[in-house]
C-alpha cells in the first residue's frame, strides 16, 4: 500500500527468491552478531524489532501513502481505519508505561513536541512528498527492501532532504505556535486515554461514512486473499496490531517511541563527511546526542539499526512471498517525481519533529496534540500530492 512496485517476470524467479531469502537471512544474522558483540543485547534486540517491522510492513502492505490516497480518490478507508486501531492499541499500552516513567531500569518518555508552524509546514510538505515519492518513511524502507528500484531514488532524495532540513533546523526552532500539549498532562492518564479513544472513534466513523457514501459499502480490515504467515498477504488489522507491538517493544527497549527519519539525516551527514564536508558546527548537530551519533558507528545508532532491520526484513519477506523481482525500467518523469518527493519527505520530517512514524504514530500514541496537528497537515498535503501525481505519469 505504501508504494507502486515495478516487478519483472522470468523463469528464474524461484531461484532468485530462494537466494534472496538465504542472503537476507545470512546478512541479518551477521549484523545481529556484530551489533550484539559491539553494543550489547538491547541494541541487538532493537535490530530484531526492526527486522520484524520489515516483515510486517511487507506482508500486510501496511503503508500510509496509498491508504490516504485511496480515501481521497476512491473513498476506500480500510487503511486509515486500520491506523486508528493501531493507534488506539498503542495508546492503551503506552500511557500507563510512560506514566510509570521507567521499565526494567530504563527511563521511558513519549514523543511530545510543540504545536507550531514548523509542524504544519513540515507535515504538509511531507504529505505532498509521500504521493510524489511513492512512500512514507517506513514505506520507503520496506519497499526498497522489497525490491522497488524506484524507491531507491526516493530514499536517496529522502536522505538529501533530511540533511538539508538539519541545516535549516535552527531557523524553524522558534516558529510561532503553542507549547507542547499532552492529553495525559491535561486530563490525567485515564482522561488522556478516553479523549484519545474518542478522537480515534471519530476518525473511524467519519472514514466509514465517507466510504459508505462513495462506494455503497464499507470494506473489512480483516479480509485477505489466502493469507499465510510466511508468504502473506496479512489482513490490515493484523498488520496494525503487529505494528503496535513493534512500537511498544521499541519504547521498552529504547526508552522512547519508534522513529525513522533521524537516521536518514545521520546517513546524509556521514556521507558528506566522507568527502570532507563537516556538519558538526550546525546547531542541529551541535547537540549532545546528535554530536555523539556523528562520532559513533551507525551500528550504535538505534534508529539506523532499526532501519537496517526494516530493509532486511522486507527483503526476507519478499523472498518468502516469491515476489522479489526488481525492474530498473523507470520512466524519466517518475524519476523526477521520486527526487522531488524524497526531498520534500526528508525536509518536512526534519522540521516537523518527525514523520508518519515519529510524529504521527509516536506523537499520537504519546497523547501529544502535535501528532494530531501533524496528521491533519500531512493529510491535506497528501490530498494535494495525489492530484499532482498525474503530472508525473503516476497512477
Amino acid at each position: 500500500m505504501a508504494s507502486e512496485t515495478v516487478l519483472a517476470t522470468g523463469s528464474d524467479r524461484p531461484t532468485t527468491n530462494r537466494n534472496t531469502v538465504i542472503v537476507s537471512a545470512l546478512v541479518a544474522l551477521a549484523l545481529y552478531v556484530l551489533i550484539f558483540a559491539n553494543a550489547g543485547w538491547r541494541l541487538a534486540s532493537l535490530f530484531l524489532v526492526g527486522l520484524a517491522a520489515g516483515v510486517i510492513l511487507y506482508h500486510a502492505a501496511f503503508g500510509f501513502t496509498a491508504a490516504w490516497r485511496e480515501v481521497a480518490l476512491s473513498g476506500r478507508s480500510g487503511g486509515l481505519r486500520a491506523q486508528m486501531f493501531m493507534l488506539a492499541t498503542t495508546v492503551l499500552i503506552f500511557t500507563p508505561l510512560i506514566s510509570q516513567g521507567e521499565f526494567g531500569g530504563i527511563g521511558l518518555r513519549g514523543s511530545v513536541a510543540p504545536l507550531n508552524l514548523a509542524v504544519v509546514t513540515g507535515a504538509f510538505l511531507f504529505g505532498i512528498g509521500m504521493q510524489l515519492g511513492g512512500g512514507c518513511a517506513s514505506g520507503t524502507l520496506f519497499t526498497v527492501g522489497g525490491g522497488n528500484a524506484r524507491m531507491l531514488i526516493t530514499l536517496a532524495a529522502f536522505i538529501a532532504g533530511s540533511l538539508l532540513g538539519s541545516w535549516h533546523w535552527s531557523s524553524w526552532r522558534d516558529a510561532p505556535g503553542l507549547e507542547p500539549v499532552a492529553l495525559t498532562a491535561s486530563f490525567g492518564a485515564i482522561g488522556g486515554i478516553l479523549v484519545s479513544l474518542v478522537l480515534f472513534g471519530a476518525v473511524y466513523l467519519c472514514a466509514s461514512a465517507w466510504e459508505k457514501h462513495r462506494r455503497g459499502e464499507v470494506e473489512s480490515t480483516l479480509s485477505a486473499t489466502s493469507p499465510s504467515l510466511l508468504r502473506g498477504p496479512w489482513p490490515l488489522l493484523a498488520g496494525a496490531l503487529a505494528l503496535a507491538a513493534v512500537n511498544v517493544a521499541t519504547l521498552l527497549l529504547a526508552g522512547r517511541p519508534w522513529g525513522v527519519t533521524s537516521g536518514f539525516a545521520l546517513w546524509g551527514a556521514k556521507l558528506v563527511g566522507v568527502i570532507g564536508f563537516d556538519v558538526s558546527s550546525w546547531p542541529y548537530w551541535s547537540r549532545a546526542a546528535q554530536a555523539a551519533a556523528l562520532e559513533n558507528s551507525l551500528l550504535q545508532d538505534i534508529t539506523s539499526v532499526m532501519n537496517f532491520g526494516i530493509i532486511l526484513g522486507a527483503l526476507l519477506a519478499a523472498g518468502l512471498a516469491g515476489k522479489f523481482a526488481p525492474s530498473f525500467r523507470i520512466p524519466a518523469k517518475s524519476i523526477f517525481a521520486a527526487i522531488i518527493g524524497g526531498i520534500l519527505l526528508g525536509y518536512g520530517a526534519r522540521i516537523a519533529f518527525g514523520c508518519n512514524i515519529g510524529a504521527y504514530f509516536g506523537g499520537i500514541s504519546s497523547t501529544s496534540l502535535h501528532g494530531w496537528l501533524w496528521f491533519v497537515a500531512a493529510f491535506v498535503g497528501s490530498s494535494l500530492g495525489t492530484r499532482l501525481r498525474p503530472l508525473f505519469g503516476l497512477r
